[in-house]
């Protein structure tokens, strides 16, 4: 990777964004242009010699001062959470599609080289996730579409805009299908954390409190693959500067159940937890993992 490149993070306040940046600083990358919707004090990380910037990249307007002078853009901007957000939140994660938009078309007119776009493995079928034995999603099952909620119909449509952005004004665009990362400086409450931690902090609440108790969405058979930060910073610059052209999933093929994944919080926190089973809240498909035979 060049140095001497300007990079756009979209989404560097976020989870993944932020440890992005962190990642090309460490890469001496010289100019790096940080951008988010939040307030800059609500940034999960944020560094004094990065070019950091509070801009609504829903607008093209803001996304044409993002993108001015970038060679390279990461978009990773997006409203999103955790299951119950995403399902009682279907429109709003729609409207994430005008980042992509207008990313897309501000990239094209400033002549910006390479796009990557974060997608996520809820464009795949709910019918391909009804069993815990997922033998794991491969790219092509991504057709005939049926995304789970407004986030993945949005993250599918986004994709597709990549692939004829990349055909008809020769940006070179990549897609990674990000299935499940986890990892420190993330989302911890307030609805929009994934499920390692939402399950860590309810263990550590419960043991605190001396309420040995859990709720647990689901009977907690349901099955996900979790990826650990690094590894998925790692795989971005892969697949960003690599020849494939098509989305890609970048994930973990190793299977863990809800119930397996308080059984390791509660073995790290030392302590045992009367589970108790909300059936009724939202706990997405029955079971995903990553199908890895094309990275």
């Amino acid at each position: 990777m060049n140095p001497n490149q300007s990079v756009l993070v979209a989404g560097a306040g976020g989870f993944i964004g932020g440890h992005l940046v962190a990642e090309l600083r460490q890469l001496g990358i010289r100019h790096i242009r940080a951008v988010d919707i939040k307030p800059m004090t609500e940034w999960y990380q944020r560094f004094p010699d990065v070019e950091n910037r509070v801009l609504d990249l829903q607008r093209l307007d803001s996304c044409k001062q993002a993108v001015a002078g970038c060679d390279l853009v990461y978009n990773l901007a997006a409203d999103m959470g955790g299951m119950g957000f995403i399902e009682n939140n279907k429109a709003l994660c729609m409207l994430s599609v005008l980042i992509n938009t207008h990313l897309l078309e501000a990239a094209v007119e400033n002549g910006t080289q390479r796009f990557f776009y974060a997608s996520s493995a809820c464009v795949y079928a709910a019918d391909k996730q009804t069993t815990v034995e997922n033998p794991g999603l491969k790219e092509a099952d991504a057709y005939p579409a049926m995304p789970e909620d407004g986030y993945g119909w949005e993250k599918l449509f986004s994709e597709r805009m990549c692939r004829h952005f990349r055909e008809d004004y020769g940006l070179e665009t990549r897609v990674a299908r990000f299935h499940n990362v986890y990892g420190p400086h993330g989302t911890y409450d307030g609805g929009r954390e994934k499920a390692p931690a939402a399950i860590a902090r309810k263990v550590i609440e419960a043991k605190l409190s001396g309420n040995h108790e859990i709720e647990i969405w689901g009977d907690g058979e349901q099955t996900r693959s979790f990826m650990w930060i690094d590894d998925c910073v790692h795989g971005i610059q892969l697949f960003t500067h690599g020849e494939n052209v098509e989305p890609l999933n970048l994930g973990s093929a190793e299977m863990v159940s809800i119930n397996q994944l308080v059984d390791i919080v509660e073995d790290i926190a030392d302590v045992k937890l009367k589970r108790n089973y909300k059936l009724d809240a939202p706990k997405g498909v029955r079971g995903r993992s990553s199908d890895n035979t094309l990275i």
